[in-house]
């Protein structure tokens, strides 16, 4: 169980490094979308440093004419 919390502290200052390389520690977010884009950098962050390259893509609904 050591082992366990022991590579999760790890793996979070790894992704928190990955948010402060893209500079989102410089200021506070403005709104909950780039608050969502540093939580998600720290959790995921590690993985582009392993050679994954996750990238999400959406389709918005159009509006109603």
């Amino acid at each position: 169980m050591r082992f366990l919390g022991a590579l999760l502290v790890i793996w979070l200052l790894i992704g928190g490094v990955a948010a402060w390389q893209r500079g989102y520690f410089s200021g506070a977010p403005d709104n909950c979308a780039e608050a969502g884009t540093v939580l998600v950098t720290i959790v995921a962050g590690p993985l582009n440093y392993m050679g994954v390259n996750p990238q999400i893509s959406c389709e918005l609904p159009q509006p109603s004419q």
